[in-house]
């Protein structure tokens, strides 16, 4: 596993006070940090400096921060984790950008501590190994843990690594009930987690891309009032 001084940490922002000071911190965690004012340096960046997280804002000059994700994540690294940076008024374009993959997100104006443990606990959940599990078999459904791929009915699903750990998480605690606090602490790795409302996002997308029928899911069931199970 690597450890923070061997991470990169590409940040992306048009306000220089942001990157300075985020920076900062993050070097004083030992991470090396990238840093891009605008949607063309950041893919320039991405590219360049292969970064192993992003930091992104939403609101920047000439591209806008879902559209540099976009790209990102169809041409150039699919698994790179971003953690989005919006405004409270950006609600919309949040939902947007954790239907597109986006890992976690922060509302301004933050605390760089709190972004710096953001930052670390996803690269704790990319780092996590495995193991040697083999594939499960459910109906029609294929999980390889080792491969991180998912058939449905014979055809890879296109899951994104927050899809697929949390998909994995059901599928091996099968017929218990979590809460969205449970599964932001178990899968997000991030206990003290106040909007939940990204597990609700990431549940409808795992219904559209596993389920035969999304509105009368099989096996991610909602327990109303309580949360989720996953049903064999």
């Amino acid at each position: 596993m690597e450890t923070a001084t061997s991470r990169t940490v590409l940040v992306v922002d048009d306000e220089p006070t942001i990157t300075e000071v985020v920076a900062r911190y993050l070097q004083r965690a030992g991470y090396r940090t990238a840093l891009a004012a605008d949607g063309a340096e950041a893919l320039a960046a991405a590219s360049e400096q292969r970064p192993d997280l992003v930091v992104l804002d939403l609101m920047l000059p000439k591209m806008g921060g879902l559209e540099v994700m976009r790209r990102l994540r169809e041409h150039d690294q699919p698994r790179l984790p971003i953690i989005l940076l919006t405004a409270k008024g950006e609600e919309t374009d949040r939902i947007t950008g954790l239907q597109l993959g986006a890992d976690d997100y922060v509302v301004k104006p933050f605390s760089p501590a709190e972004l710096v443990a953001r930052i670390d606990a996803v690269l704790r959940r990319v780092d996590l190994p495995v193991g040697e599990q083999a594939t499960i078999e459910i109906g029609d459904l294929s999980v390889d843990p080792a491969a991180r791929r998912v058939l449905v009915g014979g055809e890879q699903a296109q899951l994104t690594g927050r899809e697929f750990d949390l998909l994995l998480f059901f599928i091996t605690h099968p017929g218990q009930v979590f809460s969205r606090t449970q599964l932001m602490d178990a899968v997000w790795q991030y206990s003290f987690y106040t909007d939940t409302s990204t597990v609700t996002v990431h549940i409808r997308r795992l219904r559209a891309k596993i389920e035969p029928n999304p509105n009368e899911p099989r096996h991610l069931q909602t327990v109303w009032g309580i949360g989720y199970r996953f049903q064999p």
